[in-house]
């Protein structure tokens, strides 16, 4: 519904399925009410994943219309172990997680419900987030913040793992050629396309975070700063939450040694 903000989807007529209801405002939420013909409700709550542009309308929708809220599960559901293990590590985190959230009934991967007269899928793509899913609805496919109309998605650990983002682009590619229906932006026509462009991009960012090891960068700043030459200063903190997921893939593919005990100062260096 906003585009720029957190764009809502309602399927259906008569009886109506929310895709994602978004943030606490009381204007959005009454903009989805005004969206509703005559003699419609709302049935079916849907919420692709637990951060706080996306759930935290869910619950006083639910409330206010009596529909069920249907997610993965809480905030901290579908996390990999590979994050779960780094809960003691000085790595941050923890931004815009709606951890308040928890759906009325668990949607699990492939499980199907009646949307606007036609069957929809819950297909479970973590990466942003762990509990993150995206909707499949014939020819459409919602696909939240897994895949932006006008930005790649941030990763950030320990709730996002990039490991699992690169394996859910896989995922989704598998679909075939679908329209997207993004969390954020307009949407896109040819989603095979922008599904390989993205893959594409983070595979050269990659490239340039390993080619500035190899160079002696040795420290998240350090790299950070090799790569994104041509970052505003106030950007650098978000391009540092991106090096970071993109060490600890690398490190879980013995690419590099990453050093995220506490007390390690966090040293880089080649494998």
């Amino acid at each position: 519904m906003t585009e720029r903000g957190t764009n809502t989807y309602l399927l259906g007529e008569g009886a109506v399925t929310v895709i994602d209801p978004g943030p606490a405002d009381p204007a959005h939420l009454a903009a989805i009410r005004a969206a509703l013909a005559p003699g419609e409700r709302i049935e079916t709550i849907l919420v692709s994943h637990s951060h706080k542009d996306h759930s935290p309308a869910a619950r006083p929708l639910a409330e206010a219309t009596g529909a069920p809220v249907l997610a993965f599960g809480d905030a901290f559901a579908g996390k990999s172990a590979r994050m779960a293990a780094l809960a003691d590590a000085p790595i941050g985190g923890g931004e815009g997680v709606d951890t308040a959230f928890a759906p009325d009934s668990r949607l699990a991967d492939g499980d199907e419900i009646e949307a606007g007269g036609s069957r929809l899928r819950a297909v479970h793509t973590p990466g942003h987030l762990g509990n993150h899913l995206c909707f499949l609805w014939g020819d459409a496919l919602f696909t939240a913040d897994h895949i932006m109309g006008w930005a790649p998605s941030l990763v950030s650990p320990p709730e996002g793992d990039l490991t699992d983002f690169m394996a859910s682009l896989d995922r989704v590619e598998a679909l075939g050629p679908l329209r997207y229906y993004p969390g954020h932006g307009a949407p896109v026509a040819d989603g095979l396309a922008r599904t390989r462009a993205l893959r594409n991009h983070r595979r050269g960012r990659e490239a340039a975070i390993r080619a500035a090891i190899d160079q002696g960068a040795a420290t998240l700043e350090a790299i950070t700063g090799a790569v994104y030459t041509d970052v505003a200063p106030a950007l650098l903190p978000a391009a540092a939450r991106n090096v970071l997921a993109h060490l600890i893939d690398l490190q879980a593919r013995n690419l590099v040694h990453f050093d995220t005990r506490p007390g390690s100062g966090m040293r880089v260096s080649p494998p």
